[in-house]
């Protein structure tokens, strides 16, 4: 019987060991999976590569993850925001690299990634710092970069609705990066609000298919919660 739940988030990243590449799927807070996150710092794995779409908010989520000095390198979109004082520092002092990528190339590169491509031309970044010591080329009439697919050995996301074959459903904008970093990784972990029985989630509205995820860790939340996060 294929079953993929685990009994709870510390045990889902169990195996996460020093050096691993992460995806850690979010929009800010929207649908990023926090539990998973908590019980990775708990691990306390050491220079990880972080791959997702900001640096974090707060001291909570991704910021507290590079708080507890677990990311060497982190490659992202938007690392600098109001409350973004933890990067900030950690940058400042040379304690983290940081690898910025466009957003619509950042999504390219990761989708490229799960589709086993090699390489992908793009004009984003032409001209600029972002295309230093990378390949370009003439493309009818337009110049385009040359970017490597990203892969991780592990992705962190979060979903609404799952079953314990790992079909997947999202709420609105918490399905964000996501549905294209599970399609990216060795090992993708889904943190999910609702456990639905096999057979109820309809098939048309299944975004993530099993296939993809290897392991889900059911996160029941209240309500209030529920709308606070944007789950």
């Amino acid at each position: 019987m294929v079953n993929k739940e685990v009994g709870n988030a510390d045990e889902a990243v169990s195996d996460v060991e020093d050096g691993a590449i992460i995806m850690v799927g979010g929009f800010g807070p929207a649908g990023q999976p926090t539990e998973l996150i908590d019980a990775l710092i708990r691990r306390k794995p050491q220079g990880l590569t972080l791959i997702s779409n900001n640096a974090g908010n707060g001291d909570y989520g991704l910021a507290a993850l590079l708080k507890a000095g677990c990311v060497n390198k982190i490659i992202c979109s938007f690392p600098r925001q109001a409350d973004s004082w933890v990067f900030d520092e950690l940058y400042r002092q040379k304690k983290i690299e940081l690898e910025l990528v466009p957003q619509g190339n950042l999504v390219a590169r990761i989708q490229a990634g799960g589709s086993g491509l090699g390489a992908i031309f793009t004009p984003t970044g032409y001209g600029t710092q972002l295309a230093e010591g990378k390949e370009t080329r003439l493309i009818d009439g337009r110049h385009y970069v040359l970017e490597s697919p990203l892969t991780a050995h592990f992705s962190l996301i979060k979903a609404q609705r799952g079953d314990r074959w790992g079909n997947l459903t999202f709420n609105k904008t918490g399905r964000n990066f996501g549905p294209i970093m599970a399609a990216a990784s060795r090992c993708t972990i889904a943190e999910i609000s609702e456990l639905a029985p096999l057979g109820a989630l309809d098939p048309e509205a299944v975004i993530t298919p099993g296939i993809y995820v290897s392991r889900i860790v059911h996160v029941p939340v209240v309500q209030t919660h529920l709308i606070a996060q944007g789950a």
